[in-house]
């Protein structure tokens, strides 16, 4: 009998146990999908040494046991193959691992993600002594092992600050757009990550594509097994890009489509001709079944024909991410704003959903009764918990969109160094719910998502502690479209 890892699957290793997870926790799902995703799983010490001699190779059952043996001189080699098997088989049931009586059976099994397949795969549940079984969520699970010590779980960088097009709501300023992250730097940081087991990448710009090492950075992305998602326009996709996101099924891409209008699609961008560069690019990734999701920025520009961008995606499974939310630029000019609905066009979107979407209402519903139980000690969002971002500069700061707010620079200060002790990192760490009061005493905070770079690129001075009072009244929108149409 064969065995191997799936393709789709990451597998960090942190000696006392171990950590497996499938990549739809981080990748893009199509529509229909019934949400059956696999999850994620806390192995044993024991169960991370047989995890750790599994590769993305199939290899017989023999060949497993006498590389796990090396580990367990002690124990008899007929127990070691039991367990092994048991082991195997039951992270098989659970949809992390394949296995064939032929290595061809076992590497055909390994299906990879498809926009031709009908609906998801069916995973039913195993059990085992080396694997243990997880209540709550990774976080809370680190949180827990890790004495309270975030642990670095999603990094964004930024590989280039240069752009092809000129988005009207940008909230990076235009004048900024001017350098690549040197290619040695790039390498160095995602070494560092390597080491700090990190999970997952974000990779953007600028416009990434623009960078020439981007084929290269991607490969090395894929050997060190991290789960990647681009974020691009698609202009430039050319077919060594394309060939390479291929080879990586742990890859994903989000790119923008504003319209299925041209006009008005390259009025947003500030390009000509970029709408038909993005919808083509666009059915290349689906015809070659690279994951894609598409984003939707609603703005006064496009708020009369968004729908049809997700009409015409969901023709191809593709989900669409369309909401109203932009934000100031970084260095607190407004301009951009000026594409931003007002409170009574917002309201006119929402009732839209409602009427079109059948389970946008009770998603508001049950992100709001998720949001009841939480209390004013707990953190206002995983920025700095488990996420952060790098510029292409070399500069660290808390998300995509608060560059003002520097924390570090990986050229003079690792990124360890910089997570574990930077005191702009423990400020924000330090952070909770009860230091927006008024946040926690309003009758609307179920239906809203507290966010700290909005408030501080909005604000003159960069306060993030000043409330936003604009996503306020969207708040307050939701809340009471929702209570309306539950009483209807």
């Amino acid at each position: 009998m064969y065995f191997k890892q799936k393709s789709n699957v990451i597998f960090r290793n942190y000696e006392s146990f171990g950590y497996i997870t499938d990549n739809r926790n981080f990748g893009y799902k199509q529509t229909g999908d019934d949400e059956n995703y696999i999850g994620d799983k806390i192995l044993s010490e024991s169960g991370t040494v047989f995890m750790s001699v599994l590769g993305r190779t199939p290899q017989t059952l023999d060949e497993l046991v006498k590389k796990i043996n090396t580990q367990f001189l002690d124990v008899d080699i007929k127990t070691i193959e039991t367990d092994a098997n048991e082991f195997y088989c039951v992270l098989e049931q659970d949809g992390f691992v394949v296995s064939g009586d032929t290595f061809e059976e076992c590497n055909n099994k390994d299906t990879r993600f498809s926009y031709k397949t009908a609906n998801p795969e069916i995973v039913h549940k195993g059990s085992s002594s080396i694997v243990v079984r997880k209540e709550n969520g990774t976080q809370d699970f680190f949180e827990e092992y890790f004495k309270g010590t975030p642990q670095l779980t999603n990094l964004h960088l930024e590989i280039t600050s240069k752009c092809n097009e000129r988005c009207v709501h940008c909230y990076i300023p235009h004048e900024n757009k001017v350098h690549h992250m040197e290619s040695d730097l790039f390498y160095n940081i995602l070494e560092q990550c390597k080491n700090m087991r990190l999970l997952h990448l974000n990779i953007s710009g600028g416009e990434p594509m623009l960078h020439k090492s981007f084929p290269d950075f991607l490969s090395k992305c894929n050997e060190y097994n991290f789960s990647v998602n681009v974020l691009s326009n698609l202009t430039l996709l050319n077919d060594e890009i394309l060939q390479e996101m291929k080879r990586n099924p742990l890859l994903g891409v989000q790119t923008s489509l504003y319209s299925m209008n041209p006009k008005i699609h390259d009025e947003i961008t500030q390009m000509k001709g970029s709408f038909e560069k993005t919808k083509k690019a666009i059915l290349q990734l689906v015809d070659n079944d690279i994951p894609l999701q598409i984003s939707c920025p609603i703005m006064k520009q496009n708020k009369d024909c968004y729908d049809e961008v997700i009409k015409w995606a969901g023709e191809f499974k593709l989900h669409v991410g369309a909401d109203s939310v932009i934000i100031a630029k970084y260095n607190h000019t407004t301009q951009n704003l000026n594409c931003r609905l007002s409170i009574n066009d917002i309201k006119k979107v929402i009732i839209k959903k409602v009427a079109t979407d059948s389970k946008y209402l009770e998603q508001l519903r049950l992100e709001a009764e998720k949001k009841e139980y939480i209390t004013p000690d707990d953190f206002v969002c995983s920025v700095c918990h488990s996420s952060i971002c790098i510029s292409d500069n070399g500069n660290v700061y808390p998300c995509a969109g608060w560059q003002d707010y520097v924390v570090g620079n990986v050229k003079e200060t690792s990124l360890k160094e910089i997570w574990d002790n930077s005191q702009k990192v423990q400020y924000l760490r330090n952070l909770r719910n009860k230091d927006f009061p008024k946040c926690t005493q309003c009758a609307d905070k179920e239906y809203c998502t507290m966010c700290m770079v909005r408030n501080a690129n909005e604000n003159p001075q960069g306060d993030p502690l000043v409330v936003n009072e604009f996503f306020c009244n969207i708040a307050k929108l939701n809340r009471q479209i929702a209570e309306v149409e539950l009483k209807s």
